[in-house]
């Protein structure tokens, strides 16, 4: 019987490492995301940030240990695929295809009926503001559409947890507020947010809870406002220049 006890991810004693490469690999990692957060995860590049996260939708397993999403353990069964949306930094659409055709293939991928498929598309498309493109190729969008549909196509099935990884790059201020606002908004319903992204002043008004992740370890973790108190600083950039340096990564 899967049990949670609050935790919407539960990370126990995890190890990883891809072959041939020590640059990013985890040891004995332990971290836990209570349900109902809007969990921060940063790190410079190379930090082993989407690596992590990979790992938590099963992407990618780990080598030892073990990963929950509320109580079901990652890539051991399918019931843990379904309690999770995923919307990647990469657009995860087909291109030729309009936001209807898309979310058409995708809910029916994530297991929903037509009646559900139908409700739930006119439902995104109304709060995306995506309605007067329903039936156009996403391809021609600009991109702050392209990453409204994107976001569509992650809470296609109501997922329990969202997985976010730069849900607003590139994308002007208007549609940035519009996507946050959303993301609030699917917080308040019991949806936990997990979110990875180098807007580090984006972050402090979406996020709730933080870690931060350098060369495969968690460097500092914890509430935002207790981290940065401890730590002694205003801002998460301050923060994060603090404890990754100045150093360019690649």
């Amino acid at each position: 019987m899967a049990i949670n006890n609050g935790l919407a991810v539960a990370i126990e004693n995890m190890g990883f490492r891809y072959p041939g490469n020590e640059k990013i690999s985890y040891s004995g990692l332990n971290l836990n995301i209570t349900k109902g957060e809007r969990f921060g995860l940063f790190g410079p590049n190379g930090a082993g940030k989407t690596t992590l996260m990979n790992l938590m939708t099963g992407v990618i397993l780990a080598d030892s240990g073990s990963i929950t999403l509320l109580g079901e353990q990652v890539g051991r069964n399918k019931k843990a695929n379904s309690l999770f949306g995923f919307v990647p930094q990469d657009f995860s659409f087909y291109y030729e295809l309009s936001p209807v055709e898309n979310l058409e293939f995708f809910g029916a991928w994530a297991g929903l009926n037509k009646l559900q498929i139908q409700q739930r598309t006119d439902e995104l498309l109304q709060i995306l503001s995506l309605e007067d493109v329903r039936h156009k190729a996403v391809g021609k969008f600009s991109g702050g559409m392209k990453r409204r549909v994107n976001l569509a196509i992650g809470v296609m099935h109501n997922p329990q947890i969202l997985f976010l990884d730069e849900p607003t790059v590139g994308v002007d201020v208007h549609t940035r507020h519009a996507i946050l606002d959303y993301l609030q908004t699917l917080n308040n319903a019991g949806t936990t947010l997990i979110y990875t992204s180098h807007q580090l002043s984006e972050a402090e008004d979406l996020c709730t809870h933080i870690a931060f992740v350098d060369k495969g370890k968690i460097i500092a973790e914890g509430d935002i406002d207790d981290v940065l108190t401890a730590h002694r600083h205003e801002t998460l950039e301050e923060l994060f220049i603090n404890l990754t340096g100045k150093a360019l990564r690649d």
